[in-house]
């Protein structure tokens, strides 16, 4: 303890508190694998075990502590979704990545809560011990990462993590999938039989979601030429393995087997991700940004999809280059006359065509991180 405790506190801020409480929860639960484990008694090198694996748990707790509260759960709870991700629905289940994704929060939810008993039950606190000080947080998602990474062997089975275990038995509990005639569920009951049917939960949540939230044919259209035309302006730019990689994205492929197919690494793949995020905003700001707005209900129509009090805070945040041009394109739409091209535009504000491009690419990226900050 008194080892753990002194490598703490050479690298913490002088201010941190818990330093002693976290180095003896540490020491103890060193103490109790090296214990545990025949493997690690057979070999005879205790201490040189105990010191290995509390220096691998002391630089863990260091990298969450300097992320911080928010990008550390952020880091945490991408790793764990990794791991659970493929094995949170229920099997053969065609589950697209949306699907998955709301499994995966309900699931996680769930595992954050037995992780913290498992935590008061291994270090002997109190049953409402929370974490508190941000050394705490930081050992507490230290704790939570090592605890889901656990291996556990069951009799007749593969040795297998704890976190997929858990995902596996949650995707076990989720109810067996429903078949449905859509065509009857539109329907009027004709006989007995059908109207039974007809009454039945499953058939009646059917109807109401074909009801309610029935397709736009003109959404549709809209989304596949926003699709052809962006592989078509990728295809220009001489971005193939943009166009390989946007082609599998669309089908919900996992990351992991994305990057077989393609045969990238992971930095590869970081690499090919930066610069199809690049060529996509590129695109949807500067390129065709009229077709991409239309799509997504936010274009000039609908002040960008901002309501009136937000689209005047809005207007307060530009500079006045960009606000009169801003208004200049609105008031065209509004008056039904014809859009004035960038030329007229730039003779009408006294600058370069290319700036009033640019000027208007920095208008739309405004825009989408005023958007966003409203949604958060």
């Amino acid at each position: 303890m008194k080892w753990l405790t002194s490598e703490l506190v050479a690298v913490l801020p002088a201010n941190a508190s818990s330093t002693d409480a976290v180095a003896l929860r540490f020491a103890q639960e060193v103490d109790r694998i090296c214990r545990m484990s025949r493997r690690i008694q057979a070999t005879g090198e205790v201490e040189q075990w105990q010191r290995s694996l509390a220096r691998h748990r002391i630089n863990k707790c260091l990298h969450y502590f300097t992320a911080g509260s928010r990008r550390g759960r952020v880091e945490l709870h991408s790793t764990l979704s990794a791991i659970a991700y493929r094995y949170v629905a229920p099997r053969h289940a065609h589950m697209g990545f949306e699907g998955r994704y709301t499994l995966l929060e309900d699931f996680l939810q769930g595992f954050y809560i037995e992780v913290l008993k498992a935590f008061r039950r291994e270090n002997a606190v109190a049953a409402d011990y929370t974490p508190r000080t941000r050394l705490e947080l930081a050992e507490y998602m230290t704790f939570t990462e090592q605890y889901a990474k656990r291996r556990i062997t069951i009799p007749g089975a593969i040795n297998q993590q704890i976190i997929v275990l858990r995902a596996q038995t949650f995707a076990r509990r989720q109810p067996a999938e429903t078949c449905v005639d859509m065509d009857l569920a539109m329907e009027s009951p004709k006989t007995e039989e059908t109207e039974s049917h007809a009454r039945s939960a499953a058939m009646k949540q059917v109807r109401e979601q074909m009801i309610t939230e029935a397709v736009d044919p003109t959404d549709r259209v809209l989304r596949d030429r926003v699709i052809q035309e962006l592989v078509h302006y990728l295809e220009d730019q001489d971005q193939q393995d943009c166009v390989d990689y946007f082609t599998l994205r669309l089908q919900d492929l996992p990351a992991s087997e994305i990057d077989e197919i393609l045969g990238l690494t992971a930095r590869e793949r970081d690499y090919l991700q930066q610069r199809f995020k690049y060529h996509v905003e590129k695109f949807a700001q500067v390129h065709n940004w009229e077709l991409v707005h239309q799509w997504l209900g936010i274009d000039l129509e609908h002040n960008l999809g901002l309501s009136s009090q937000q689209w005047d805070d809005f207007l307060g945040t530009l500079a006045p280059l960009q606000k009169d041009l801003l208004v200049l394109k609105r008031d065209r739409l509004t008056t039904g006359e014809e859009p004035l091209d960038s030329a007229q535009l730039s003779e009408l504000l006294g600058c370069t065509p290319k700036r009033v491009q640019r000027t208007w690419g920095q208008i739309l990226n405004q825009a989408w991180k005023y958007r966003n900050q409203l949604n958060r």
